[in-house]
C-alpha cells in the first residue's frame, strides 16, 4: 500500500478534480503491474493495471486473476464518469483479493465499490494505511466534504516580520531558490489568487515560467476593476477568474464575475464559486488585506510561510497565525515553515 500511495503521488497537479490513486497487482508475491491515474479524464489506475497484466499474461491472465490480489490507494469507482466504473471492471475480471486504503467520500461511490466488487465474490479488505491515503488527497476531501478548495496561504516575511513596503512599492524579499519552490508549488496547485493591490503593486505574472508544469488558473479580487488591461494578469495567457462588484461576462481567456453585496462573506462566496468551476485547490499569494479575510473568515487549511534573513525595520506586517508549527527546513537562505489550520499530516 505504501507503493501505491508512492505510485499515486505522481498525478499530483494533472488529475484535479480528480483524486490521486495509485494501484499494483501482487501474483505469487511479486508485484506483477503498477500505475496510477496519471491525467484528469484518462483511465484510472486500477484499469492501467488490468490491462497491463492483460498484456503481460494474454490468455493466463484469467487463473492469474483469480490467485492475485489488487492494492489500490482509495475504493475503485462504482459510476460512469469520464470512464466506465472500476469497481465493475474488477469484478468482470474475477480478481482474488481487493485491499483498499480507505473509501472514497464522493456520494457515487463511497462504499458502492466495494459493495459491488463483493456482490461479485472478491475478497475485500478496507483501512490499510487509510490516513495516509486521505492525507494525500485532503484537497479532494475538502472539495467534496466543504464545497469548496483547499486554501494553502503562502506569503514571504522579513526577519522582524514585515511582508511588504508601506508605501505599495514592490520589494522582494526571499531568494532564487524560494522563488523555484512557490512556481513549482503553482504546477501542483489548481489556482493561485491574489488582490487589487498586490497585482497593481508587483503586476505578477502568476505562471510557473521557474518551473516545468502547467500554470494554474488566475484569479484576481478586483472589487471596482481598478487592474488596467495592460496587467499580466489579464493578458490572455492563462485562464483568468476576475472577482468583481459590477462585470459579469467573458472575454477570452479571462471570466468576469460580479458578486452581489461584494464584501459580505467574500471568501466563502468566491470559494463556493471556484468549488462550482471544479477548482480543488487555491493558493492565496494576496497581501495583507486578503490574508486577513480567509484568516478571519476561518477559510485556510495549510499556511506556508518564508522568513527571509534580512531586516527591515518599517513596513506591512505579517498576518498572525494561530495554530501549531508541522514543518520547518531551509530553502537557499530563507526558512520555510508550515502550518495546518485542522488537519495532522500524515505520510507514508
Amino acid at each position: 500500500m505504501r507503493r501505491c500511495l508512492e505510485l499515486a503521488r505522481l498525478g499530483k497537479g494533472s488529475v484535479s478534480p480528480n483524486p490521486m490513486v495509485g494501484a499494483l497487482l501482487v501474483h505469487e508475491g511479486k508485484i506483477v503491474a503498477e500505475n496510477y491515474h496519471q491525467r484528469f479524464g484518462g483511465p484510472h489506475a486500477e484499469a492501467l493495471v488490468i490491462a497491463e497484466a492483460l498484456r503481460r499474461y494474454g490468455d493466463e491472465a484469467a487463473a492469474v486473476f483469480r490467485s492475485s490480489t489488487l492494492y489500490v490507494s482509495l475504493e475503485p469507482c462504482a459510476h460512469y464518469g469520464k470512464t466506465p466504473p472500476c469497481a465493475r471492471l474488477i469484478a468482470e475480471h474475477q480478481l482474488g483479493e481487493v485491499v483498499v486504503a480507505c473509501r472514497d467520500p464522493f456520494d457515487q461511490v463511497n462504499g458502492q465499490g466495494i459493495a459491488l466488487m463483493e456482490a461479485a465474490g472478491i475478497r475485500v479488505t478496507e483501512g490499510v494505511l487509510a490516513e495516509e491515503s486521505r492525507w494525500l488527497n485532503r484537497r479532494f476531501i475538502t472539495r467534496i466534504g466543504q464545497q469548496r478548495p483547499y486554501v494553502i496561504l503562502k506569503w514571504a516575511q522579513t526577519a522582524d516580520g514585515y511582508m511588504a513596503p508601506a508605501d505599495g512599492t514592490q520589494r522582494w524579499i526571499t531568494g532564487a531558490e524560494t522563488k523555484q519552490l512557490v512556481h513549482r508549488w503553482r504546477s501542483e496547485e489548481d489556482a493561485v489568487l491574489v488582490g487589487t493591490r498586490t497585482a497593481l503593486a508587483d503586476n505578477p505574472q502568476l505562471n510557473v515560467r521557474e518551473w516545468q508544469g502547467r500554470n494554474p488558473k488566475r484569479v484576481l479580487i478586483d472589487k471596482d476593476l481598478a487592474v488596467g488591461p495592460a496587467a499580466h494578469l489579464l493578458d490572455g495567457s492563462v485562464e483568468t477568474i476576475v472577482f468583481n462588484a459590477t462585470r459579469a461576462d467573458w472575454v477570452g481567456n479571462t471570466k468576469y464575475i460580479a458578486l452581489e453585496n461584494f464584501d459580505w462573506y467574500l471568501p466563502q462566496n468566491m470559494l463556493y464559486q471556484l468549488y462550482l468551476m471544479d477548482v480543488q485547490s487555491v493558493i492565496v499569494e494576496g497581501g495583507r488585506k486578503t490574508f486577513d479575510r480567509f484568516i478571519e473568515a476561518g477559510l485556510w487549511d495549510e499556511a506556508r510561510i518564508f522568513t527571509a534573513p534580512q531586516v527591515w525595520g518599517a513596513g506591512v506586517a505579517a498576518p498572525v497565525i494561530h495554530a501549531a508549527k508541522a514543518t520547518s527546513q531551509r530553502v537557499g537562505a530563507d526558512k520555510l515553515h508550515t502550518y495546518y489550520r485542522n488537519n495532522k499530516p500524515h505520510t507514508n
